[in-house]
């Protein structure tokens, strides 16, 4: 079945209504406005509201996406939720969204990669499409990581927000006579002996707890910058396709100057590079489609451009796409 076309067929996103500006943060966390902009970027981020939970941001994104790809709920036999901040320890928040959403009886699970998770889960439906498993599948991003910050760590607990991102993924036939469109290549890549750097110091089986964030920033912008931009090479390369025929760079949101930074180790620029961070910051799984989204919204991204995503996260796991939008 390698003759079916992986094609983004609809894009989604939702932020929670409630905005907290780095003014805002600066009257409960010992930091200003210039000093969290100065290091990351960011200006606000989203927090849910209370009753709020991971399934309602992802299947308001799904929403969005399916109407967008000009779909029902039936039509989707897959649904992959990337996530760190799960509704409940089990079941997956996929089959709280596949409940919410009313999608018949089908595929659902979540994937836990952190800020690759989105990349993840995107691989795993490619692979479930092109060998004829399911024709529409719903990837999303979706996470509340306000729940498990440590507002006493002002240099981590600024960085993050909430939001959901989703992308319906659907199999086509190949267009005739025309570059293949769709996913064209994706690499995905961990490394336990990174853990330490970027994780979450609690759990079921380990403390009883979800923990907080804990972060080491040198350690992750180092691997990042590199990881990403290898990702990047890699993927070009599986497509043959030159890096600078990419007619857009959308990574995770993680931090401007690993935005920056991988931009210039790839020789792309920054005029191809979609950010949001100012607006959105971290949200990890569901920063690219978020990202993917605005681009779209505000006309930038049109169909038929060559995107590539990319991302690295706790784990640490990495990993990229490139898509023909």
């Amino acid at each position: 079945m390698t003759d079916i076309e992986c094609v983004i067929s609809g894009v989604g996103g939702y932020l929670p209504e409630r905005v907290v500006t780095n003014h805002d943060l600066a009257k409960k966390v010992d930091t200003t406005d210039e000093w969290i902009r100065s290091r990351s970027g960011i200006g606000q981020r989203h927090f849910v509201a209370d009753g709020e939970v991971t399934s309602d941001l992802a299947t308001n994104a799904a929403w969005k996406a399916l109407d967008k790809a000009g779909l029902k709920p039936r039509d989707i036999g897959l649904i992959i939720v990337a996530t760190v901040t799960p509704d409940n320890t089990f079941p997956s928040t996929a089959v709280y969204v596949q409940k919410k959403l009313g999608v018949p009886t089908g595929i659902a699970f979540d994937v836990s990669a952190a800020c690759a998770g989105f990349i993840y889960g995107l691989n795993i439906a490619h692979n479930f499409i092109s060998t004829g498993q399911v024709k529409h599948a719903l990837i999303i991003g979706a996470e509340t990581l306000s729940c498990f910050l440590d507002w006493e760590d002002r240099a981590t607990c600024v960085l993050f927000g909430d939001g959901a991102g989703a992308v319906v993924l659907s199999g086509e036939p190949p267009r005739t006579a025309r570059r293949p469109r769709g996913v064209l290549a994706t690499y995905l890549a961990a490394d336990g002996n990174l853990a330490e750097h970027l994780y979450a110091d609690g759990g079921p089986s380990s403390t009883g707890t979800v923990g907080k964030v804990r972060m080491n920033g040198k350690e992750v912008f180092r691997n990042a910058v590199q990881e990403i931009s290898d990702a990047v090479f890699e993927v070009t390369e599986r497509a043959k396709i030159s890096r600078h025929e990419i007619d857009w760079f959308v990574p995770h949101q993680a931090n401007i100057r690993i935005i920056q930074s991988c931009a210039k180790k790839l020789e792309l620029d920054e005029s191809k590079v979609v950010v949001t961070i100012d607006k959105h910051a971290n949200t990890s799984s569901a920063s690219i489609p978020l990202a993917l989204e605005a681009g779209i919204n505000d006309g930038r991204i049109q169909r038929d451009q060559l995107l590539v995503f990319a991302a690295l996260g706790g784990g640490l796991a990495w990993g990229s796409a490139l898509v023909r939008y």
